[in-house]
């Protein structure tokens, strides 16, 4: 009687959904049937007799095949390829379809959680704060949740298709635009937070500290003309921070270079944002005594405008006019042997330490605000280095997607 080797039926298909269909697909397969039963061999002397065949079905069978064990090289998406596993197919390959929530959740990064968290405390901050006027507050911090959730589920959640322009410059343009517009809300914010203001605590650490508050020892060198110079340099830092963020914004190619500047400098913000809760203060110009009227040109006048206009009004510490700047300093001289930043970092440096003196001279900060800007600065430049290393292994590990997406292009298509 003669035993035939035969294979048992095998399905590939429940193990080759991927996460990220829409714009994905493998880079390299090889597929390895594992049989639910071992062959026979044929017994020695009879037809067939040698090794049974274990060739994998062809790619077009696999619907009516047994599981299987997959070795997926990667997963490409956008030219991107991400991760691979020798054992389980773990990189862009899930058992059963994940709904929007739970691919948003999966593929937020670490500083999607920071935005969150940000609004999140705002929104506790004033259903439990003391001040006035707090319900329409309220609104406007949930409307600035609303905004950032609706683009997270757009983008993270791969509505958008993944991987593409579209879904990158929505991405982009929810976090910049949410945070940036929130600094213009928080001169009604923070009054419904609290009515309180620390500049007399301020003062004495500052005097007990130093010996001395900037503001007042300078003074005596108050004209018009010294006004009007640091009046110049305190307006250019929009001009700085446009320089930086803008074109992280649209144009930079380097993704990993984009997620630590990204990281860092909106951690930067929300940081300062959320202690100007806690220690909320008008600075020096309402709280102390001068002998010379600050006056000056145009840039004086923008200046004024400008703060009493828009600004926050009791957001002194940490100075963001000194943590900003020194943060765009630090990450320039790590850069500077690429560029252009080993071309700019002597110019930023320049600029930026007129921009911390104009603070203190203006009369708009306390010393200690200048202190705590830095220290700011510094700590958000060294945990995004860490926290973006780790941020990528842990994406590369589990075939998620980049942060970033590409950014805009300008160069020509070829016809």
């Amino acid at each position: 009687m003669q035993v035939s080797a035969r294979r048992p039926r095998t399905n590939f298909a429940p193990f080759l959904s991927l996460s990220y269909a829409p714009g994905a697909h493998l880079m390299t397969q090889q597929f390895v049937p594992r049989d639910s039963s071992p062959s026979l061999p044929p017994k020695s002397g009879q037809p067939g007799q040698g090794t049974a065949s274990r060739r994998a079905p062809a790619l077009g069978s696999l619907a009516s095949t047994a599981p299987a064990r997959a070795h997926v090289s990667a997963v490409m998406v956008d030219g991107t390829a991400f991760g691979g596993s020798d054992a389980t197919p773990t990189v862009g390959v899930v058992p059963e379809a994940l709904s929007v929530v739970q691919r948003t959740v999966r593929n937020l990064a670490v500083q999607d959680w920071v935005f969150l968290a940000y609004f999140t405390i705002f929104f506790f901050a004033l259903v439990f704060g003391s001040g006035p006027n707090r319900p329409p507050q309220m609104m406007r911090v949930g409307g600035d949740m609303l905004v950032l959730v609706t683009g997270l589920l757009a983008t993270r959640g791969e509505l958008l298709q993944p991987g593409t322009r579209l879904s990158s410059l929505v991405y982009r343009f929810t976090i910049f635009g949410t945070i940036f517009l929130s600094y213009f809300q928080l001169q009604y914010i923070l009054p419904g937070v609290s009515s309180r203001a620390f500049d007399a605590q301020i003062l004495s650490l500052d005097m007990k500290l130093f010996g001395f508050e900037p503001a007042v020892a300078w003074d005596q060198f108050v004209t018009p003309v010294t006004t009007e110079w640091f009046a110049f340099f305190y307006f250019g830092y929009f001009g700085l921070l446009a320089l930086h963020v803008l074109p992280f914004l649209l144009w930079a190619k380097d993704r990993d270079l984009t997620a630590r500047f990204s990281l860092g400098v909106y951690t930067v913000f929300c940081t300062a944002h959320i202690l100007y809760m806690v220690v909320p203060g008008f600075g020096p110009y309402k709280t102390l005594h001068f002998d010379h009227e600050l006056t000056g040109g145009p840039f004086w006048h923008l200046v004024v405008q400008t703060v009493t206009g828009a600004g926050a009004q009791k957001d002194i510490f940490p100075s963001l006019h000194t943590a900003v700047p020194t943060y765009f300093v630090l990450f320039s001289f790590i850069n500077r042997h690429r560029a252009p930043f080993k071309y700019t970092w002597p110019l930023v440096a320049a600029f930026a330490s007129q921009i911390v003196i104009a603070t203190m001279f203006l009369r708009w900060h306390y010393l200690i605000d200048i202190f705590a800007g830095m220290t700011l600065a510094t700590c958000a430049v060294i945990a995004s280095t860490k926290i973006n290393a780790w941020e990528r292994a842990r994406r590369t590990r589990l075939g998620l997607p980049p942060i970033f997406g590409p950014a805009l292009s300008f160069r020509r298509s070829p016809r």
